[in-house]
């Protein structure tokens, strides 16, 4: 019976050979464009900014607001 460690072993480097057979077949797999990653960064930043505008605005006016 073979030991644990070895079976963990021998199916990670199953595992892994797999992938790179598979990069080698398509090269283009999972690929991410400098374009998407720009406007992932542009969304993620401006939510930031406006969840913080509206932060200030919030916090500058919570006196006056809470009368109403």
């Amino acid at each position: 019976m073979k030991n644990p460690t070895y079976r963990a072993i021998y199916r990670l480097t199953t595992r892994i050979r797999e992938g790179m057979d598979e990069a080698r077949r398509r090269p283009d797999r999972g690929d991410i464009s400098t374009t998407t990653v720009i406007i992932w960064v542009a969304a993620v930043t401006g939510a930031v900014l406006i969840a913080g505008t509206i932060a200030v605005v919030i916090s500058k006016y919570n006196g006056k607001l809470s009368g109403l």
